[in-house]
């Protein structure tokens, strides 16, 4: 089976997205504030650029067999999303104990990034369907 064009643009979207905010990032900690980077830094972006592709995979095996549920997608993705980053965050602070601080405050904003760059490429996304069915 083919990818289709939201997913592929999805994910070339997600990729450029997760790149330049983890070199950001990453420039950010090493150049102005290298005490406070942590070795785990790394693996949030994987994290937020893993749950995107999850994301996307769900998305069109909705978005084909059961269109009508694609608000109710949204609404559960969000909350799973939600959940599996407190249970993240949670594992971090009681098993690694280093600069949690700094963990959660890095992790929360790539969330909150994440969750607005996402919400935007899918609204588009919805936009793009009602002029379709409109014409």
């Amino acid at each position: 089976m083919g990818m289709g064009t939201t997913k592929r643009s999805f994910i070339v979207f997600l990729t450029l997205f997760i790149a330049v905010c983890g070199a950001v990032g990453a420039v950010i900690f090493r150049v102005f504030l290298p005490e406070r980077y942590f070795e785990a830094y790394p693996l949030i972006p994987v994290f937020f650029y893993l749950m995107g592709l999850f994301s996307i995979s769900v998305f069109e095996v909705f978005r084909r067999k059961h269109p009508q549920k694609l608000t109710l997608f949204y609404m559960a993705e969000k909350v799973v999303k939600l959940l599996l980053s407190i249970v993240v965050i949670l594992l971090y602070c009681v098993v690694v104990k280093n600069h949690e601080k700094e963990f959660i405050l890095t992790f929360v904003g790539f969330y909150f990034l994440y969750l607005i760059v996402e919400t935007g490429f899918f609204f588009k996304f919805e936009l793009n369907q009602k002029n379709k069915l409109s014409k």
